[in-house]
């Protein structure tokens, strides 16, 4: 007996060229912040710590002559550059907080999220240190003391921010997409029968 060409024919499974849609970013974003808030408390925990137990520029060896505290305040970028134009490298860094806070808040992907909340919390830091410390606002300067082979001292702000970098690189090279995809669901509601004519 010929099927009733009216009635409903299965579902298929889901292709590949069916619509996906992301991982929703507000499962994402809060533990980004949160990420990022922490790198924050332990840079400027450390800096205190650092300014209350160090003296400036005596070096303390951690380990042999490789890695040294050695307090340091730089009104530059990295290795000085710039220090008499510590106002342009505040409004530049304040850019980069803006620009790198809209890039994070469109993440959905739990390794971008690592990598971007490493930058945020970073640059976030140092704009705080150059918005607040002295001698002034917009003006302040950058506490280092982790000294590196007597080549270059730096914080943990640096640490994640270069680590956030070189993970952004590695993630793009492996061709890991910030928004996480996620196949949509299909509606489990039947199929409606056609209303074909008899």
């Amino acid at each position: 007996m010929p099927a009733d060409e009216s009635s409903p024919t299965p579902t298929s499974p889901a292709s590949a060229d069916e619509p996906i849609e992301t991982h929703p970013i507000r499962r994402v974003l809060p533990w980004t912040l949160v990420w990022a808030a922490s790198i924050i408390l332990f840079d400027q925990g450390t800096k205190y710590w650092a300014e209350a137990t160090l003296e400036r520029g005596v070096g303390v060896p951690v380990i042999g002559d490789w890695i040294e505290w050695r307090l340091v305040y730089n009104p530059g970028a990295a290795f000085g550059i710039g220090g008499d134009y510590t106002w342009i490298l505040a409004i530049v860094a304040a850019i980069a907080v803006v620009g790198i806070a809209i890039f994070v808040a469109r993440i959905s992907s739990a390794p971008w999220a690592l990598a971007g909340g490493a930058l945020l919390g970073g640059a976030i830091s140092h704009l705080g240190d150059r918005l607040f410390r002295e001698p002034g606002f917009a003006r302040g300067e950058i506490v280092d003391f982790i000294d590196y082979f007597g080549f270059f001292v730096g914080n943990v702000a640096d640490i994640a921010l270069v680590g956030g970098a070189i993970a952004i690189v590695l993630l793009s090279l492996l061709g890991v997409s910030p928004r996480r995809p996620v196949r949509r669901e299909q509606d489990p509601s039947p199929a409606a029968p056609s209303t074909g004519t008899h």
